[in-house]
């Protein structure tokens, strides 16, 4: 907000829609404190009604897929430490590059939880695939990858135990 503002920024703004009411959310008290605004929760906007309209003008990011803030990869009382969000980030972009859609890769100090769509475990479990996947991901600082046999699950670190 400092930066925002030494730059001449009346207001700084996020992409939170409407949708995003029905999910945990706790970054939302953040952008409160913070008085971040949320145009498009302000317009009354879903992610449904937002694609339709970056479709209608254009934007070649229109149907880009949903990529939650990197905080929701790690248990909500961890600390949360740069190097665990860039070992993170570092390991999902591996998974894509491996070509996998949707993945997370849920972080539990050195342990990696990847998380994908059912339809792509059977390929993790493929042999030469695994090895790759193990070898990214140790190459990301992980000491344990294991795959969750639940599959991708929005906010699956939200669930009350």
């Amino acid at each position: 907000k400092a930066i925002a503002t030494a730059e001449g920024c009346a207001w700084l703004a996020d992409g939170s829609n409407r949708d995003d009411l029905h999910d945990y959310r706790p970054g939302m008290r953040a952008l409160r404190e913070l008085e971040i605004r949320s145009p498009l929760l302000e317009a009354g906007l879903g992610k449904a009604e937002i694609r339709r309209y970056a479709q209608a003008l254009k934007l070649p990011v229109w149907n880009k897929p949903a990529y939650a803030c990197l905080l929701t990869r790690l248990p909500h009382d961890a600390e949360v430490r740069p190097e665990l969000l860039r070992r993170v980030e570092a390991a999902e972009r591996a998974l894509l590059a491996l070509g996998f859609g949707t993945v997370r890769v849920r972080c539990h100090d050195d342990l990696a939880r990847i998380e994908v769509d059912r339809a792509d475990q059977a390929r993790l479990l493929d042999e030469t695939v695994a090895d790759q996947v193990v070898a990214a991901l140790t190459d990301c600082g992980f000491r344990h990858v294991t795959l969750d046999l639940q599959g991708y699950r929005r906010g699956s670190f939200n669930v009350v135990t």
